[in-house]
Formats: C-alpha cells, structure tokens, sequence
C-alpha cells in the first residue's frame, strides 16, 4: 500500500519537474551564460585541449586531466549507451539533434559551475575538495541549503545511481555470459571496496586508466561503423536535422518528442548544471580557476558530441529502431550485431562494464566529499563506504523501480537548487573569465589571486598566504 503511494506521488512529481521546471531553467541559464560568456564555448574551444595536459602546480590534488576523468568516469556511463537508444526509440533520429544544442548550451553552464567550484574550493590535507554544497557555505553563507544539496547527492549519486550502474552490469553479465547476479555482485563489492578504500589518489589511478580506455575503444569501434558505411553519413545528418525540424513531425506532434527526449537524455549524460562534476573540478591543482572550468566545459563536448553521437550513428546507421520492437541496451546490442556481427553482444557487455564500473567510482566520490562536507569524521566516511558496497550488492541482485524513479527525483531536486546557486553567483565565473582573458590576451599563464576581483570573499586557497 505504501508503496502504491509512493509510485502515485513519486511519477508525477518526476514528470512535472523534469518537463515543465529543469528543462525551462537549464536551456534560459545555459543561453545566459553562453551569451554573457561571449560564447566560451566556441571562443576558447583550442584553448581547452591545451589545458586538458597541463601540469598541476605543486604535489597537492590532482592534474587538470586527472579531475576530467573523475567526472568523465561519472558522466560516460549507461547514459551513453542505453540512454541514447531510449531517446532514439521515442524521439526517432531528431532526438540526437536535440542532444547536440543542449551539449552546446551546457558547455557554457559546465563552465560556470566548475569554475565557482575552484574559486570557492578548500584544502584538505594534500587534497582539495569542493562543489556546490561548498560554494552556496562560502559564498552565500548558506550552509543549511548545501548540507540539503550534499544530502540529496550522496543519495542520488553515492548510493541510488551505484545500485543503478550496478544492475545494468548484472543484467548484461547475466544475458550475455550466463553469470549469476550474486556472483557478479560479489566481484563488484571487492573490486569497489578495494578502490574505494584507498581514498581519492586511487579513485583517481583508476578513472585515469579506464576512461582513457574505455573511451577510445568505444569511438575506434563506432569510427570503424561509420567509415564502412560512409556514404550513409550525408543521409543520416539528414535524418536526424529533418525529424527535428521536418512539418510531418510539427504535424504529428514528433517534433515535441524528438525535443523531450533529446533535451532530457543530454542533460541526463553529461550532466551540466547538475551540481555533480564541480565535486571533481575542484580538486585540480590549477593556477586559475577558468582553467578547470574550462577543461570540465570540454567534458561536455566529449560525453554528449563524441561518446553519445557515436551510439546515435550505430543506432541509426542500423536502422532497427524504427520497428519499435525493441528499445534500451538491446536495441543498442542489436544494431551493433547489424555492423560487427554476432560478437557484438560480448562487445557491449565488455562496454557496459568499463562504462558503468567508472561511474561507480566517480559517483562514490562525489558522495565523500558531500559527505566530508556535512561532517568531516572517520567514522561517518566508513559508514559511506559500506553502504556504499552494500547498494552495489543490492543493484546487482534487485532491481526496484520506485528506486530508480525517486533517485531521478533526488537529482532534479538537487539540480535545481544549484541552478538557482549559479545564477545568483554566475557574475564572479564572468569575472574570473575576464581575468583569465585579460592575462592571455597580455601572453601571460594565468595566475589568479582573491584580490583580483574586489571584495571577493571565502576564495581562501586563492589567498596570497594560503597560496604561498
């Protein structure tokens, strides 16, 4: 009975904030900031690969690479791979259209958000640590509404999307090999509680060795596809540019599918303006905050224009989602197999492992330095790790729909929250932006210091004694 509740409540309450609320507030903040930005995105595209491989400035935190693969392990997961699938399957071949303009727009808001990440960040013995909970303390002193927003985190992410990853492991392992659920979620727990117990140097020795990979062999496959198929490629632009705009989907009411589908499964994937990847870009050891910014702005490119389009180009090339038959990860496994033949399911299964194992990691991070934010105790962070382990034993084994459906609420909840944060602190990232411009413009390596922009205040690592 309470359970009926809680699906009757839960549903509706996702729906309307997902369609009528995050979508609105995500496309006008993500056009104010590209605007405001001078289009960042486009402006200074090159110079984000350039920092991408610098050097970090001391042996504290992390390099500026290392943090990208943090939050690229968390952003490239199931999302690319099914998420892309269901957005095709409801929103035919417009729905990737849709991913490309909001890939776009979010850059600009990825930019925003993990540049005040920086700006507001504090040191933690050799690390640093920060994010959206951090700044709404610092900056606002707010720090009820971030202990409200590390909450809904941890929940979502630390926990909830674990149990998530976990599953659609399970589920692939199971199909495809034949394993049991209790097995394959015993090797997940003592995988994961090896990586997790040796704290953020070794969450990031892992995401820096399996993004890389996982990556690159994921685009090496779909480049292969497209190349073989190259004549197709004109005509698959031009299906994907006429469902989104063609008058039969106007007519039929697709074109508002193709909109919704593409819009929530981008925004879903590479995560801009979620509050989540600023938990990796603050723990970059940078010279300026615009840098990180800029380096997890190009996170957005890489998960949504590069990884997302490289399943929309498999799916679509294939053809099979216009039979409506099948929908998911299996319609991604099928098309595959039109390509590369009947390996193709042991391919994606091997895929799904790399993708949703990364995201267990990353996601675990995000929910400890949340964590250290509401309360910095051993004790509380040991209690994070095994319930941690326990929810990925639990997504191995079980799958609760209600759970999936209140972690989405758990996200938009918090997405919202650091949206309203961003607008009403996005005037320092223009700021820090115009810093970091000004030095470059001079042939300088930016070097920001907190009395650079007058009256800036809780920027303490990026004071002249703390920086000394």
């Amino acid at each position: 009975m309470a359970m009926d509740f809680l699906n009757w409540l839960v549903g509706p309450l996702n729906d309307f904030i997902w369609t009528y609320i995050l979508i609105g507030v995500l496309l006008v903040l993500g056009l104010y900031f590209t605007v405001r930005t001078k289009f960042v995105q486009i402006r200074l595209f090159g110079e984000m690969f350039r920092l991408i491989f610098e050097r970090k400035e001391s042996n504290d935190g992390v390099s500026p690479f290392q943090a990208f693969t943090i939050s690229a392990a968390s952003r490239v997961g199931t999302g690319n791979v099914t998420g892309v699938a269901l957005a095709i399957g409801v929103g035919g071949p417009g729905a990737v259209f849709w991913m490309w303009v909001i890939a776009f727009i979010g850059m600009a808001t990825a930019f925003i958000e993990s540049t005040l990440a920086q700006v507001y960040k504090v040191k933690d013995g050799d690390t640093f640590r920060g994010g959206p909970a951090y700044y709404m303390e610092k900056a606002l002193g707010l720090r009820k509404l971030g202990v409200v927003f590390a909450i809904l985190l941890t929940l979502s992410f630390g926990f909830i999307f674990n149990a998530v990853q976990a599953n659609t492991i399970s589920q692939s392992f199971m199909d495809v090999f034949g394993f049991s659920d209790w097995a394959v979620g015993i090797v997940l727990v003592l995988i994961t509680s090896i990586i997790i117990f040796g704290g953020i140097k070794r969450v990031v020795k892992v995401t820096e060795l399996v993004v890389p990979i996982m990556a690159t062999f994921y685009l090496i496959i779909a480049l292969y596809i497209v190349v073989t198929n190259v004549t197709e490629i004109p005509a698959v632009f031009n299906l994907i540019i006429s469902h989104a705009f063609g008058l039969r989907e106007v007519v039929g009411g697709g074109i508002g599918a193709a909109m919704m589908q593409g819009i929530r499964r981008g925004l879903f994937s590479n995560e801009a303006g979620m509050g989540s990847v600023p938990n990796a870009a603050a723990t970059a050891n940078v010279s300026h905050p615009a840098k990180q910014g800029l380096v997890q702005s190009l996170g957005v490119f890489f998960d949504t224009i590069m990884i997302c389009s490289a399943t929309a180009f498999i799916i679509i090339l294939a053809g099979l989602y216009t039979t409506g038959e099948q929908d998911g990860i299996i319609l991604t496994q099928a098309s595959m197999a039109v390509h590369v033949g009947s390996w193709a399911p042991y391919f994606v299964a091997i895929a799904i492992l790399f993708f949703a194992f990364s995201s267990i990691v990353g996601n675990y991070y995000y929910g400890e330095t949340n964590i250290e934010f509401i309360k910095a105790h051993k004790g509380w962070m040991f209690a994070y790790r095994i319930l941690v382990l326990v929810m990925v034993m639990f997504g191995a084994m079980a799958q609760v729909e209600i759970v999936w459906s209140m972690a989405d609420l758990f996200m938009g909840l918090m997405a919202i929250i650091n949206l309203l944060v961003i607008a009403l602190l996005g005037k320092v990232a223009f700021k820090v932006l115009d810093d970091f411009s000004a030095q470059r413009k001079q042939g300088l390596n930016p070097v920001f210091k907190a009395k650079s922009i007058p009256g800036l205040k809780g920027a303490e690592c990026w004071e002249e004694n703390n920086r000394k």
